[in-house]
Order: C-alpha cells, then sequence, then structure tokens
C-alpha cells in the first residue's frame, strides 16, 4: 500500500534500523521510543489490525515479537518486556498496518519513560459475569 508508512519502511522506501527480519515479518527500531530498545515488529504484507489479519499473517508477527523481545531480555539485560498491539483508533492505533510494539522495561527509569494509563480496580462481579457470557462462543 503505497501510503501506508510501515510498507514503506519495508520496503526501504523510508530509511529504519533493522532489528530482525524474515520472509513475513520486519522489525525495525521506533523512532520515538518509550523505553531503550523500543522496536516495532509489522508484517510484510499489508493487514490493517489485529482484527482484520489473516492468522497466519497473525501468528508470524507474534512469533516474530516474540524472538525480539527475548532478544532486548537477553542482549540489552532489560528487566521485563511489555508486547502491545493497539487496535483501532479508540485504543490508540496511529499507524493503521498491523504492528506490535515490543517495549523491554528497567528498573532503571533513565532506560525507561513508557506510562500505561491503565490503573486496574476491582470490578463489579455480576458485570463481569454477564459480559463474560456474552462473550463466551
Amino acid at each position: 500500500m503505497s501510503d501506508c508508512l510501515f510498507c514503506n519502511i519495508v520496503a526501504g522506501n523510508i530509511p529504519s534500523t533493522k532489528v530482525y527480519e524474515d520472509d513475513e515479518t520486519y522489525a525495525f527500531m521506533d523512532i520515538a521510543p518509550a523505553a531503550e530498545g523500543h522496536t516495532v515488529v509489522v508484517p510484510k504484507t499489508h493487514t490493517k489490525d489485529v482484527l482484520e489479519s489473516d492468522p497466519a499473517v497473525y501468528v508470524a508477527t507474534a512469533k516474530a515479537a516474540q524472538a525480539v523481545a527475548k532478544r532486548a531480555v537477553d542482549v540489552l539485560q532489560a528487566d521485563g518486556v511489555n508486547v502491545l498491539n493497539n487496535c483501532g483508533p479508540a485504543a490508540w492505533q496511529t499507524v493503521f498496518h498491523l504492528h506490535f510494539h515490543v517495549i523491554p522495561r528497567y528498573t532503571d527509569k533513565t532506560k525507561d519513560s513508557l506510562t500505561l494509563p491503565w490503573v486496574p480496580h476491582p470490578g463489579d462481579t455480576d458485570a463481569i459475569k454477564a459480559i463474560g457470557e456474552k462473550l463466551a462462543f
């Protein structure tokens, strides 16, 4: 897709710092990193998001994200890692090409500036059960 940022990165039309590549996926350093080693992993085939992705493309991309996450922990000595996917505008997706953010996490906060807005709080047990029953298949 000619107007897709990530398709253009994969095609080499936009420069990137490659971290990993195989036949199906490409991983590169994020230019606005949330932490040292923040990497973006994308399928080479354009697909909008998790919901529209062919399952095989999704699995290949998830496997590549796992490989990058393991490498970050081993090589960068990260204390943990977040693997994040944003699907849709309400979930903060801004580039509409399936991708995972692999964000190494550090106890040394000079290497880590990621803050997440998610603050867990106890839910209503009856509402949780009702929603679970709706979602069940």
